[in-house]
């Protein structure tokens, strides 16, 4: 495998913790150019999970291409969902990594269910995007 393939694929593991998956998650729908993309620390308001990535795709085939490039980059590390949803259905994807949960929206549909209201006093954890991350390396260089 050349170096820049190495280098796409998430350097986690069956023991890596909760925000480090997230971050890998996260890492992942950037590359394929999600947006709005948000993670949020829910485990202080929900049993269900510890995280919540969020993002959306800019029609339902990006939608469903985000949700397929997740599971298989973390498949290569070992790492499989305990559920998916939403193959088969247009403007959501929800895949369910146990302490991390993805949801993947349509513009209608994240408009319409608004997770980040339902979840308003969740903690939004920053990660650093490419696009800002070249920004800063471009202002650096300045």
């Amino acid at each position: 495998m050349d170096q820049t393939m190495q280098e796409k694929i998430p350097s986690i593991n069956q023991g890596s913790t909760s925000e480090e998956m997230a971050h890998a998650i996260f890492d992942v729908l950037d590359a394929k150019k999600a947006y709005k993309l948000k993670v949020l620390r829910v485990n202080d308001q929900t049993v269900i999970t510890d995280y919540f990535v969020i993002a959306t795709g800019n029609s339902n085939t990006h939608v469903k291409s985000l949700g397929g490039e997740v599971e298989y980059k973390l498949s290569l590390c070992g790492i499989d969902p305990l559920h998916y949803e939403g193959r088969d259905s247009d403007g959501w994807v929800v895949i369910d990594y146990g302490h991390v949960m993805v949801h993947i929206f349509s513009r209608d549909q994240r408009d319409f269910y608004q997770l980040e209201k339902l979840y308003g006093d969740a903690e939004e954890i920053h990660f650093v995007g490419i696009d800002e991350a070249a920004e800063a390396a471009s202002d650096k260089e300045e």
